[in-house]
């Protein structure tokens, strides 16, 4: 799955997407645009990634993304698609739109900082997490200069707030060529669709058109990690997602996962995380 440009426009003759989605299930393919984006999960459950991070959402994941950072939301496949259970409301604008002067104002400090700090990923928490889902939510039959003034309110509360914690820094610290982001773009959406499987170096570095030997310096720049540790970690998420919401035998969860025994599987799963699989389970009932 590479990483794809996605071309967004507002409705009519507005300069920002304000949207709901309701869908069966969210399988938007790895993905990155221009436009700066404020995703609020309403319903549903899996695995966010954002750059190189990957982790578990629930309903009220709430995201602030910088331009061209690429992210995906992604559903588990299994069992039949239900018609609405998947839910979440985008805000997507492009900074230009407003033109350099606009940012330039003393007033828009604070919200071109924020957006700044939205290159690496953004997850809003605490109180500021309720108040901008409540008015997120209160925006949908807004449209003209409302609209625009109510996205900016928006803005301004998470950019005063300091209950955001950031998603990967490693890869906003980065500076990629056009030929370095392309490269980045098809490792990490060719691991997202194949973590489960028999991923050698070989395979991996061929996705990368590099050597194994050159793979392994070029991956570990740009992850602070090895690939091997990379691919774990993937498939650590997976396994603690379905320990804690399904009730599948460990065994089942182990190769499900893509560890090759089940001996592997406990020892990651311990050296990561401190406690076994199955104490792991217990802590959810």
């Amino acid at each position: 799955m590479k990483a794809v440009f996605e071309q967004i426009s507002g409705a009519g003759f507005s300069s920002i997407a304000y949207r709901r989605h309701i869908l069966p299930r969210f399988n938007a393919r790895f993905h990155y645009h221009p436009e700066v984006e404020l995703t609020l999960i309403e319903r549903s459950n899996g695995k966010r990634y954002v750059g190189g991070h990957v982790a578990h959402f629930e309903p009220g994941d709430l995201v602030l993304l910088g331009s061209n950072l690429p992210h995906c939301w992604l559903n588990a496949e299994e069992g039949e698609p239900i018609p609405g259970a998947a839910q979440s409301i985008v805000i997507q604008f492009r900074t230009e739109i407003f033109g350099e002067t606009f940012w330039s104002l003393p007033e828009m400090n604070l919200i071109e900082q924020l957006l700044k700090k939205a290159q690496a990923g953004l997850i809003i928490t605490g109180k500021t997490h309720g108040e901008t889902a409540k008015k997120m939510q209160a925006g949908m039959d807004l449209s003209g200069f409302p609209l625009l003034l109510h996205v900016m309110d928006i803005l301004y509360g998470i950019a005063t707030s300091d209950e955001v914690e950031v998603i990967d820094p490693f890869f906003s610290s980065l500076t990629f060529s056009n030929s370095e982001t392309e490269r980045f773009q098809l490792i990490y959406a060719y691991l997202i669709d194949n973590f489960r499987d028999n991923i050698t170096l070989e395979d991996i570095a061929q996705v990368a058109n590099l050597s194994p030997t050159a793979f392994c310096r070029y991956f570990k720049k740009i992850a602070r990690k090895t690939f091997v540790d990379t691919l774990t970690e993937f498939r650590l998420k997976h396994a603690c997602h379905l320990l804690s919401s399904s009730e599948r035998a460990i065994a089942d969860i182990c190769f499900d996962s893509g560890f090759g025994n089940l001996s592997y599987f406990n020892k990651e799963f311990k050296k990561a995380l401190g406690t076994t699989p199955l104490a792991y389970r217990r802590m959810f009932g």
